[in-house]
């Protein structure tokens, strides 16, 4: 038998040209006019509005002028250079800018790290599929989507649009239900990345995947319990990246959608990583690969 024949290969879907897996050499080693101070904005107090808070977020919505319907802020931040162009542009474009107490923001966005400056802003837009398709293969040649089931934790899914977004990937597809979307506490842990990095919401998974395969990706799911290790396999061409929720991991079908299932070997004492660490270095190794091919 020879070596080629012995690389884990995807399952087959009749005589598509898709690229074969390698194994490496190297041994596995707000408050506004319905929203009473105190309320929680990741409730949907007000479905028309959302709010976003820290210094980050909102200096990143103002250099990309998303449309804030009004900002409260501490007084001392309207003299930091870096909010006054982004500021004043915002004022010009109908802002409502308030001068407010620190305390006032402890009401408008109780419970947060809000540093001093809170934004309305209404809900965030995702992209429809095939536009995301579009705009990652007008990105890049090979480009890399995450796919993410089920997440509950907004801290998570704020982590692995952040992460991704640093690392190069071109975009994320969370599903309709079950499943948390992109709301205040997640567009403060993405620190500004969902200002350029697109996220699609999608009713069946598993359709999406079809829509994908059918456009030239291959799709990679991590399990724990799969039998090739991340760093053994060879990502090429357009890729999409499959991560489970906390705790279950990948869903019987979303795994039999896949190609290839890839594993993150572990040998410590702690059973299983962080979704938002492993999604981290499952993109990490994509382009660790990538960038020592050029």
């Amino acid at each position: 038998m020879s070596k080629d024949s012995q690389r884990p290969q995807p399952k087959s879907r009749g005589q598509q040209n898709r690229p074969k897996l390698e194994t490496n050499k190297r041994s596995p080693a707000p408050q506004n006019s319905s929203t009473q101070p105190g309320s929680n904005p990741d409730k949907g107090d007000d479905p028309e509005m959302d709010l976003i808070y820290g210094r980050h977020t909102v200096l990143a919505a103002l250099e990309h002028q998303r449309a804030l319907n009004r900002i409260w802020m501490i007084p001392q931040l309207q003299s930091d250079h870096r909010f006054q162009k982004g500021l004043s542009t915002a004022k010009a474009n109908g802002t409502l800018i308030d001068r407010v107490s620190n305390r006032r923001l402890d009401q408008i966005a109780p419970g947060t790290n809000h540093q001093g400056i809170v934004a309305q802003v209404s809900p965030y837009e995702y992209k429809e599929l095939s536009e995301l398709i579009d705009l990652a293969q007008a990105a890049s040649p090979e480009p890399v989507i995450v796919m993410a089931e089920g997440l509950s934790d907004p801290h998570n899914l704020g982590a692995i649009i952040r992460t991704s977004e640093a690392i190069g990937a071109s975009g994320l597809i969370l599903p309709q239900r079950r499943a948390v979307g992109i709301t205040s506490t997640v567009m403060k842990v993405a620190a500004g990345a969902l200002e350029t990095f697109p996220v699609s919401r999608v009713v069946n998974l598993n359709r999406a995947l079809e829509e994908l395969k059918q456009a030239g990706f291959w799709i990679y799911g991590t399990s724990a319990t799969a039998q090739h290790a991340l760093y053994t396999v060879k990502f090429s061409g357009p890729v999409v990246l499959v991560v489970g929720s906390e705790g279950q991991g990948l869903s019987r079908l979303l795994e039999e959608s896949c190609d290839v299932l890839v594993s993150i070997p572990l040998v410590g004492q702690t059973p299983s990583l962080n979704v938002s660490v492993a999604t981290g270095m499952a993109l990490y190794e994509i382009y660790r690969q990538r960038r020592s091919a050029e």
